[in-house]
Order: structure tokens, then C-alpha cells, then sequence
């Protein structure tokens, strides 16, 4: 009997996932059975995040320096650099400007009142730090020991090295041709082993998303239902039209065609929250399924995966003005463009991990005087709406791949 396609059993496994989580939800959180359950399900979604985890700095490191050594033959690695981090900022600032337009129609954290998330502000302590300090730890971050990096797992300090000795193969030429050709094949290597990995990718998501429906916690849900339901509205409005639109004007390419490629990519940064985690699925569904060209794919997509972040730009932007009508501030047009930047800025140093928009919101929130401590009234909330936008964070990575090599096409 032959077997679905990993895209049908990836979906099987998403639908199951929710089914069974809300079948465990509705014979209660306290009994046996759901506990077992719950406690299975995150050995194994824990085992597909270790996976995916354990493969994700060999194949950054080794995909983008690749990338851009086949560049070379090609002579448009200027122009790729050009078009790529051009459509990560126009796409990010799209992204800000709905997410504050959103925030200004529909007038979120109005009505509400800060005395009721009095309990969960007093266990939490944001870290105080200034923009300045941001971008000093910023840019300190970015070149660092590449041997500590890649043992650390430091994602942006990786793509660093990995784009410099990338130009360096490119400016030796044939002298570096052995090393080049053993970094390919450690490409192919880690590529083969994604592969293995994605035999228990149906199994690892529907896990994940059985645990993420039981653990969440619903009565704080509905308190913040109508932040909730703006963000994710506007999310969707990004990833559904804006991205879509910008991938047929530019290619020609129907969103349905898009979707069929980019499904098993997206479904995956849905359940695992983590743009880093999905960069192996990401790659494979753009050289294989889009038919991105592979020294495209190699550069854009792994670069995304660390500074392209449209729905965790966008979700900042939405917090920081949602947080100010909750504390009864209202931002003047300076700020709120103070605002759009500083998200825009802090969504490049989000790491690639669950919820780590959580880590920079703070920032956002100082930039214009808001009280760090209320990044507490977002917790609750802020798994539920990381689904949602690592999947648009991906979505970006994917249709710039394919922008950037249609704009190549259109240049020759």
C-alpha cells in the first residue's frame, strides 16, 4: 500500500493533534488520562524540537556559506545582498504599519484595567535596557569566537561567520575550490539526515499541538480575546493577501500554488513555534516544491530565518500600542514612529526560538516610556499568537526566495 506524501501526513497529523487535544480538554486537566497523555506527547514533541535542533547550526552554517560561494558563478551576489535585505524591510514595515493601523481602528487594551494582572506582574521581573544598550549587545553579539557560536548555538553570530568565509570563498576562486566542494558535501550530508528527521515530523507535530491546546490557559484567553483576535486578524491579513500579492505582482506565482509548496513549511512553524527549528522543512519545500535555485534558497532562506520577521515585528508593534491604551497613554505620531523602527529593530535580534519576541518586547516598550513589567499582561497569550507568526515569519522567508530570484531573472 503506498503511503500519503509527507504533506498529507503532516496535515493528518496537525488535524489529530488539535482533535485529540480538545478531546483531552473536554475530559478535564486534571484526569489521568489527559496527564499521561500530555506528558507522551511532550517526550515526543520534545524528541522532534532536539531533531530539528541538533542538525540547525551545521546546516546554517554550511547553506549559507555554500549559498554564497555558488554566487560567484553567477556574479550577483551584490544584487542578491540588494534584493534580499530590501524585501526583509519593505515586508517588515509593511507588517508594522497594519499592525499599528489595526491597533488604531479597533482600539485595543480600551475598557480593560492593569489591577487584574496585578498577580502575574508581581512574578515577573522584566529586564531594564535602554535601546542603546540593545544595539551595543546587539552589534557585540554579531562577532563573536565562530568556534563558541557554533557550540552555543548562536544563530546571527553563525550567519556572520558563515557570510564572511562565504566572500572569502568567493574572492579566492579556484584556490579555495576543495574546501568549497567538502562544505557542499556537508551539506548534502546534513540534508540526507532533515530527511531522516521528517520520517517523524507527522508524529512530532501532532504532539506538539495536543500539549499546546491542554497546557493553555483559557479563562486568561478570554480577557485578552479581543487583542487576541486583531492580532491573529491582522497576521492573517499579512500572510494571506499582503505576501501573496507581493509573490504575484513580482512572479506571476498563484497563492494556491504557493500554499501547495509551502504547506508542509508552514504547518510545521505553526506547531513548533520556532523559525529556526523549521529551517530544515523551510529549505527542502523552496528547492523542491517552489523550485527556488539552490544557491537562492541557501542564502535567502537561512538569512531569514534570522532577521526576516514579519508576524514578530508585527506583533510588537500591535503589544506596545495595545499596552499603552491599557495604561491609559496615548502615543503621539514621534512615538509611534519610534515604535515601528524600534520593533522593526528588535524582530532582527529575535532569536529564532518560541516566544522569544518576548525577550526583545521590552525594549519596544521603553523606547516610548511604557512599563517593561507590563510584558506580563502578554504572557499568557504570547504561545498561542507565537503559532501564528513564526508560521507569517516563514511565509516571508519563502516568498523573498522566490521575489529575489524572479528579480534576478528580470535583471539579466
Amino acid at each position: 500500500m503506498k503511503l500519503p506524501t509527507l504533506n498529507t501526513q503532516i496535515l493528518l497529523g496537525a488535524f489529530f493533534g488539535i482533535v485529540i487535544g480538545l478531546g483531552l480538554l473536554a475530559i478535564g486537566k486534571d484526569s489521568a488520562i489527559t496527564q499521561s497523555s500530555v506528558y507522551a506527547a511532550g517526550l515526543l514533541g520534545t524528541l522532534f524540537i532536539d531533531l530539528l535542533k541538533m542538525v540547525l547550526i551545521p546546516l546554517v552554517f554550511t547553506s549559507i556559506v555554500v549559498g554564497v560561494a555558488n554566487l560567484q558563478a553567477h556574479q550577483k551576489i551584490h544584487r542578491v545582498w540588494m534584493f534580499t535585505l530590501g524585501f526583509f524591510a519593505f515586508s517588515m514595515l509593511i507588517a508594522i504599519v497594519l499592525a499599528l493601523l489595526a491597533s488604531h481602528i479597533f482600539k485595543t487594551g480600551q475598557g480593560l484595567h492593569l489591577e487584574m494582572f496585578q498577580h502575574a506582574m508581581g512574578n515577573f521581573e522584566a529586564k531594564q535596557q535602554s535601546l542603546a544598550d540593545f544595539f551595543a549587545q546587539f552589534l557585540h553579539g554579531l562577532f563573536v569566537n565562530p568556534v563558541a557560536a557554533l557550540a552555543q548555538g548562536n544563530v546571527l553570530a553563525v550567519v556572520v561567520f558563515a557570510l564572511f568565509l562565504g566572500i572569502a570563498l568567493v574572492i579566492g576562486g579556484e584556490r579555495y575550490r576543495n574546501s568549497l566542494t567538502l562544505l557542499q558535501e556537508l551539506l548534502e550530508i546534513v540534508m540526507q539526515m532533515v530527511r531522516w528527521i521528517m520520517v517523524v515530523a507527522p508524529f512530532g507535530i501532532m504532539a506538539l499541538l495536543i500539549k499546546l491546546i491542554v497546557s493553555q490557559e483559557l479563562a486568561l484567553l478570554v480577557t485578552l480575546s479581543k487583542f487576541v483576535v486583531v492580532v491573529m486578524g491582522t497576521t492573517l491579513v499579512h500572510g494571506v493577501i499582503v505576501l501573496p500579492l507581493i509573490l504575484y505582482l513580482v512572479t506571476g506565482m498563484t497563492p494556491l500554488t504557493f500554499w501547495h509548496g509551502a504547506r508542509e513549511a508552514l504547518v510545521t512553524a505553526f506547531a513548533t513555534s520556532s523559525s529556526s527549528a523549521t529551517l530544515p522543512i523551510t529549505l527542502r519545500c523552496a528547492e523542491h516544491n517552489l523550485h527556488v535555485r539552490k544557491e537562492i534558497a541557501q542564502f535567502v532562506i537561512p538569512l531569514g530565518a534570522t532577521v526576516n520577521m514579519d508576524g514578530t515585528a508585527l506583533y510588537e508593534a500591535a503589544a506596545a500600542l495595545f499596552v499603552a491604551n491599557l495604561v491609559g497613554i496615548e502615543l503621539n505620531f514621534l512615538q509611534q514612529l519610534i515604535v515601528l523602527f524600534t520593533a522593526m529593530f528588535a524582530a532582527i535580534g529575535a532569536p529564532g526560538i518560541p516566544s522569544a519576541g518576548m525577550v526583545t518586547m521590552v525594549m519596544v516598550l521603553q523606547s516610548v516610556g511604557l512599563p517593561a513589567e507590563a510584558i506580563a499582561i502578554l504572557l499568557p497569550v504570547d504561545r498561542l499568537l507565537d503559532t501564528l507568526r513564526t508560521a507569517a515569519n516563514i511565509e516571508g522567508d519563502m516568498v523573498g526566495s522566490l521575489v529575489v530570484q524572479q528579480l534576478l531573472k528580470d535583471k539579466k
